[in-house]
């Protein structure tokens, strides 16, 4: 990849991260995990145009993260993956607990 190819991919990827924050969310339909009672602490997410995701904490509703489609299917994935476990583990890059 060129420096002038570095340099677009950049300034699109800073395009699209403005043209999410500038989305007016206040309609949206919040969602979290099947189960959870409206009182608990839990992450909620909403879909947005384009396969973008917003996502908050039920505690801090105003905190609100925005992913663009391809960020989100990266987590997904990882998360899958194991990738962000809590407890170290060889598949995650930590070691057993054993």
């Amino acid at each position: 990849m060129t420096d002038a190819d570095d340099k677009e991919l950049t300034a699109r990827k800073d395009r699209e991260r403005d043209e999410l924050y500038a989305l007016d969310i206040s309609g949206v339909e919040w969602h979290s995990a099947p189960g959870t009672e409206e009182h608990e602490e839990r992450v909620e997410i909403a879909y947005l145009p384009e396969g973008a995701v917003a996502m908050r904490s039920s505690l801090d509703p105003d905190t609100v993260l925005r992913y663009t489609e391809a960020e989100w299917r990266a987590f997904v994935l990882g998360a899958r993956d194991g990738e962000f476990d809590l407890r170290p583990m060889a598949h995650n890059g930590g070691l057993d607990a054993e």
